[in-house]
């Protein structure tokens, strides 16, 4: 595990080490936090910790379990992920198929499940049956970017590991030393809860792009009602940027609130940080709660959306509610 993991998940950490060093571990882990903080790096070592032969938190790395971890050889380690869209119940039947022929053998055996909220009733409730009657050497991990999503009589039977969200400073550090733009980093790093989020935003066709029309659009949007309407029309919804509504959106969002970060004096806040000028010029030409106004304006332009709304409809909306303030 890397330094930095540890550090940056230390409640995790230290809730798993005073399992192992006192020799206390719960038949059932529920591993919940946003994606990006290290759930599974956390899950494979604790797993490493549990199989090795050596006592305390850290595999000694040099005994035959250890090796055989290393090698992807631990015929007692399974792996549980989603099938398609969801986790199914003969997915879970076979894993208890599988632990049950292993139980009969001598040696701890761990299982993780990814993803867990994503299985259907079927299987939770098939998962639920087998946590209420634990056998003592087998250990389960549950993965969730949710923990409120896992149903609630599974998270009574497992002991709650809490992962905490990175820092944005430190995911912007990160994803600029992997040779990610900074100004495209800056903006993916507020649109996600955690670093694989924001990979995936930055791996997006056209990211920068609707970030520079986002630009367009914010300082057209408040003073040139015209041109913003033609910008709309000829730069969104005559391309394939359309489809990255939601994206937009969000941008759109970002732009108005690093306004009023500027009002507020948070200059080092703001995403749009290469807009500096234009936006040191402009914040003052609305209030406050003038410029808050236009971020709730953007959000009900995305809930009408969501509503089967027209999106040219409902953005063109968005144009004249935010020209009107």
């Amino acid at each position: 595990m890397s330094l930095e993991l540890a550090d940056e998940q230390w409640k995790a950490q230290r809730i798993l080490k005073h399992a192992l060093q006192s020799d206390k571990i719960s038949h059932a882990y529920l591993f919940s936090g946003p994606s990006g903080t290290g759930r599974m790096e956390m899950a494979r070592y604790f797993a490493k910790a549990l199989f090795c032969n050596a006592d305390g938190w850290d595999a000694c790395g040099e005994c035959l379990e250890c090796r055989k971890f290393e090698h992807g050889n631990q015929s007692d380690l399974i792996m549980v992920a989603p099938d398609g869209q969801s986790i199914k119940i003969d997915q879970i039947r076979e894993l208890q198929r599988s632990l049950s022929y292993r139980s009969t053998q001598r040696g701890r055996v761990v299982y993780i499940i990814e993803a867990a909220e994503k299985m259907t009733i079927q299987a939770a409730n098939s998962l639920l049956k087998f946590l209420e009657e634990p056998v003592s050497p087998i250990v389960a991990i549950l993965l969730t970017d949710n923990g409120q999503a896992v149903l609630p009589t599974i998270r009574s039977r497992t002991q709650w590991v809490p992962f905490l969200p990175m820092l944005p400073e430190k995911m912007l550090e990160r994803l600029t030393s992997e040779g990610a733009s900074p100004l495209l980093a800056r903006a993916a790093v507020q649109l996600s809860s955690g670093l694989d989020g924001a990979r995936q935003i930055l791996q997006q066709n056209g990211f920068a792009e609707i970030r520079n029309l986002v630009i367009q659009l914010g300082k057209e949007s408040t003073s040139r009602f015209t041109a913003a309407m033609i910008t709309a029309q000829q730069q969104l919804f005559k391309t394939d940027l359309a489809n990255h509504m939601d994206l937009l959106l969000s941008l759109l969002t970002l732009w108005f609130k690093d306004l009023t970060q500027f009002q507020a004096g948070r200059q080092d806040k703001l995403v749009f940080i290469d807009q500096l000028e234009w936006i040191s010029s402009n914040a003052y030409n609305r209030s406050f709660a003038g410029w808050v106004s236009c971020m709730e304006h953007v959000l009900e332009a995305g809930k009408r959306m969501r509503a089967n709304v027209s999106p040219q409809l409902a953005f063109e909306q968005l144009l004249v509610n935010l020209q009107e303030g």
